[in-house]
């Protein structure tokens, strides 16, 4: 049988958990720090994005109906967490819209879920039937620590370069430097409510699990992005290159 490992073990297994799977080395994900996108690409981005990011607050007021009423300090952060998604200065997908339309598409595209990819609904998918359907903390240890907590690493390589490369003004990219900060919060409380609430052998081993999967899950999101929108009019481009060479 299994050890239940100390606070210090499991974090460190929950690194591994997560080695070789981190969304900021996904093909959209390094194309985009290296300069190689267009705005049409960013748009494309954001109207997948929104479907993933949008219903957050759903998926975390699923996983506090489940917590038990003596886990106080769980619930109260998953409130501060949907409070700051919908409720505090700005809704964050209000800022992601604000992105989307200074990349030249329109909130109805971005709304309209006709527009994300089949990996994003399957996403979206994945983070209500895990948030409905699963242990609490075992939610949290996908949702939280898998998908959200690797947010302030992938934004730190990409909003200098929106920025820097792109031509984005820091108004037209206030949700990426939002969540930098936010998110880094969000991480390392959800990685506390995981070890501290994770207190089994078999919880631990569920949570490891749980969270290999939320970070192959946003991985091949992210990698999905490049080869459903930048790929094919990236070869569209060149074909058309190729052909009025040869004309």
């Amino acid at each position: 049988m299994a050890e239940l490992l100390n606070p210090v073990e499991f974090r460190a297994a929950i690194k591994e958990a997560m080695k070789g799977r981190e969304a900021r080395n996904a093909s959209f994900s390094l194309a985009w720090a290296n300069g190689e996108l267009t705005r049409d690409d960013f748009a494309r981005w954001a109207e997948n994005h929104y479907h993933y990011v949008g219903p957050f607050a759903d998926y975390l007021g699923y996983i506090y109906a489940n917590a038990p009423l003596d886990a106080i300090d769980a619930k109260d952060f998953l409130l501060q967490n949907m409070y700051e998604e919908e409720l505090a200065d700005i809704r964050h997908t209000d800022l992601l819209i604000r992105f989307a339309e200074a990349c030249g598409t329109t909130r109805e595209r971005v709304m309209d879920p006709r527009n994300a990819n089949p990996v994003t609904r399957g996403l979206q998918g994945y983070c209500y039937a895990m948030a409905m359907r699963r242990n609490w903390v075992v939610a949290t240890a996908s949702l939280v620590v898998g998908l959200e907590s690797q947010v302030p690493d992938i934004y730190r390589r990409q909003y200098p370069a929106l920025i820097e490369k792109y031509g984005f003004t820091e108004d037209e990219a206030e949700f990426f430097e939002l969540h930098i900060s936010s998110d880094e919060v969000h991480g390392e409380r959800g990685y506390e409510i995981v070890l501290k609430y994770a207190d089994t052998p078999e919880l631990q081993e569920e949570c490891l699990e749980a969270i290999r999967e939320g970070a192959d899950m946003r991985f091949s999101y992210t990698r999905a992005l490049y080869d459903y929108h930048v790929l094919p009019a990236r070869e569209a481009r060149e074909a058309g290159v190729k052909e009025t060479v040869a004309a």
